[in-house]
């Protein structure tokens, strides 16, 4: 059964402010900013196949999971949820150097 992937709008925005951060780890470099997006859309790709491979996230809800993403020294975290047999919500997605990273 495959999944159906959406992305709320803070994880939108978070794709377009990791764009920006990695630019400014890469000095400038698209190649990079680039390539990490490409990683992370990867890593959602296995959310249309196998949602509950990620890990629980933090709270104890079952359907609330994180991804773990490879790339570089430390990749990337999203915040997923599970809604119904059907769908899979990205909620957000995080870098762990990022100043703000909870």
């Amino acid at each position: 059964m495959n999944f159906s992937v959406r992305f709320t709008e803070e994880a939108r925005d978070d794709l377009k402010r990791l764009y920006g951060f990695q630019l400014d780890q890469a000095d400038g470099d698209f190649r990079q900013a680039d390539a990490a997006l490409e990683a992370i859309s990867r890593g959602i790709a296995l959310l249309e196949f196998s949602p509950f491979a990620c890990r629980r996230a933090a709270g104890g809800d079952v359907m609330l999971r994180e991804l773990l993403i490879g790339f570089g020294a430390a990749g990337y975290v999203a915040l997923v949820e599970i809604e119904d047999v059907q769908t899979v919500t990205v909620l957000a997605v995080r870098h762990p150097r990022e100043d703000d990273y909870r």
